[in-house]
């Protein structure tokens, strides 16, 4: 093994196929569309070199890009103060469910594996005004008055849309801390327990600190997928109405393939890949701590 490991024309061919890989599907495609990004091609027709006259108006005129931004932002927070605080707890709280425990386990997941086109068109079908399961439970039980266009305003369609996107991210980040928590050896617990410590005392001074690596790969993975929501958005609302709920995705899909703006929306996309990493870098940086082994 340490023949192999000092042998760098062995490191190099066995590093090779994924590097070139890696570079043809990733490194590439990002070269090719900042070039477009410094174009006003519209997809079709010849185009010219216009340099970062895309990126000036994005930054500087397009408010929806802003809009879009914070939508994602919204989202991300969501899923990082809502989702995720419920999910250690829903965790935490199914250990103790004795034979129950893979029953609820498989029903908390189950949201998660189906096809976001089919849950996004049930929540859809939730949020109707005219004939909608929400409206109808509303008017059933009295409340007439709070009945809505849940889809249809603006301020109302932006909190469905981070519901529901909470609400079928929520099994994965259910698993990754139910497995952390797993993974917690039964020496702390009975150690722990022999020196007093309650259940309570147990999860809050051993087992969340131990979930901190845990804790920062779920944070980094819930604020990309944020900026990268584009399929329950689209299916729920397309951005509308007037452009109140575009996301980063959304958006770039819109100027790129509806309004023909290929350049445009290729610098929207650059904007976007800058914008995951620095998120990710600085999430890292923010989130990095040593808990030690265990």
């Amino acid at each position: 093994m340490n023949s192999i490991i000092s042998d760098k024309k062995t490191i190099f061919w066995l590093v090779a196929p994924g590097f070139v890989l890696l570079t043809a599907m990733i490194f590439i495609p990002i070269l090719v569309s900042f070039y477009y990004s410094l174009t006003d091609w519209d997809g079709v027709a010849e185009y010219r070199l216009i340099g970062l006259r895309n990126f000036i108006e994005i930054v500087s005129r397009d408010e929806v890009f802003w809009k879009s931004l914070l939508n994602s932002l919204l989202l991300g927070l969501g899923l990082v103060l809502i989702q995720h605080p419920f999910s250690v707890l829903i965790a935490m709280l199914t250990q103790y469910c004795g034979r129950y425990e893979k029953l609820l386990r498989i029903c908390i997941f189950i949201p998660s594996i189906i096809s976001t086109f089919v849950t996004t068109q049930l929540w859809v079908s939730v949020f109707n005004t005219q004939f909608g399961l929400l409206n109808r439970l509303l008017e059933m039980i009295g409340l007439e008055a709070w009945k809505q266009d849940w889809l249809g305003d603006s301020r109302l369609a932006i909190c469905c849309i981070i519901f529901v996107c909470m609400w079928q991210g929520f099994g994965y980040a259910f698993l990754l801390y139910y497995a952390g928590i797993k993974g917690v050896p039964k020496d702390l617990h009975e150690a722990a327990m022999l020196d007093g410590a309650s259940q309570l005392q147990l999860n809050l001074k051993i087992v969340f600190p131990l979930l901190a690596p845990v804790l920062r790969v779920n944070i980094i993975l819930a604020v990309v997928a944020a900026f990268k929501q584009m399929e329950t958005v689209y299916l729920m609302t397309g951005g509308g109405p007037a452009n109140s709920t575009q996301f980063l995705s959304t958006y770039l899909y819109s100027k790129a393939f509806r309004e023909g703006l290929y350049g445009y929306g290729n610098a929207i996309s650059i904007l976007f890949v800058i914008l995951c990493l620095l998120i990710t870098v600085l999430l890292n940086q923010a989130l990095k701590k040593d808990v030690g082994e265990y």
